[in-house]
């Protein structure tokens, strides 16, 4: 009972791990940092993700009023020239926006400081690359997120039973899957028709590593089932099948996710005017 408990908080912290590295490797997280400039300390966090098709706005705090700011983009992946607004003072607020853009819509920004004397970049070593989405319902959004890591941490116990005595692994086996297929193919693919209008934009329609690694992680679990009845050591076969999952959820989530090629849109500038009309 003991090693059992053991075996249960074990899977537990490695699901939360995983959990944690992927969400702030992700694509979607915030770029956040500071930069010395004109003599003062100022911290950024920049927005990867935007809810709706609304306009976005970019903020910063610099108290100096001697620095002023420009918020440079453009749409990602176009044929479009840099846009530079000019970023707005509201007291210790620097602020500007760009336009929203329809669902998978992406537009890349920079933030440049200046003071008359000299500028600098934020962020220093990279663009940073925003995407729009849909807004997904709270209560399928949740039981989603629950599902895909009950499952992770379904399966880490499952391929822990490697160091136990008992014989579970095939119920876990079966919980595993059972979470995977109805996170990752009933609730995933609602999930991504609200965020983008699609609901599977994996192998054979596209290249999203989401959906992908969902059917990857969940192809292994099945086969590893199938593959209890004829082998002799069923526990190893489990402990591999968890590693797969566990490698293919260390992608970061959203990496390939949808996103509109606009070079290959036709009339493409009109989906920019038509947001900024709105």
């Amino acid at each position: 009972m003991k090693k059992n408990i053991l075996l249960w908080i074990v899977a537990f912290v490695l699901t939360l791990a995983v959990a944690v590295y992927q969400r702030v490797t992700g694509p979607t997280y915030p770029i956040s940092g500071k930069v010395e400039f004109a003599g003062e300390e100022i911290k950024y966090k920049l927005l990867r993700t935007h809810e709706g098709t609304t306009s976005h706005k970019v903020e910063i705090e610099v108290k100096n009023p001697e620095v002023s700011a420009e918020l440079v983009w453009k749409r990602f992946k176009s044929h479009d020239d840099w846009t530079i607004s000019e970023m707005e003072r509201n007291e210790n607020k620097l602020s500007a926006s760009f336009p929203g853009q329809p669902a998978a819509g992406k537009i890349i920004y920079f933030i440049n400081l200046h003071d008359g004397k000299s500028s600098k970049i934020i962020p220093e070593d990279k663009d940073v690359v925003l995407r729009f989405k849909g807004a997904v319902p709270i209560a399928i959004l949740i039981i989603h997120v629950i599902a895909m890591f009950g499952a992770m941490l379904l399966s880490t116990r499952t391929g822990l039973e490697i160091f136990n005595s008992g014989n579970t692994y095939l119920k876990l086996t079966y919980w595993t899957i059972g979470f995977l297929f109805i996170g990752g193919l009933i609730l995933g693919p609602i999930v991504q028709k609200y965020a983008f209008d699609a609901f599977w934009t994996g192998f054979p329609f596209g290249y999203d590593l989401t959906d992908n690694k969902t059917g990857i992680a969940l192809i292994g679990w099945v086969i590893a089932l199938f593959a209890f009845k004829k082998s002799k050591n069923p526990r190893r076969i489990a402990l591999i099948a968890a590693l797969i999952l566990i490698v293919v959820y260390l992608i970061p989530h959203s990496v390939l996710g949808s996103e509109i090629d606009y070079t290959k849109l036709e009339n493409s500038k009109a989906l920019i005017e038509k947001n900024i009309n709105e």
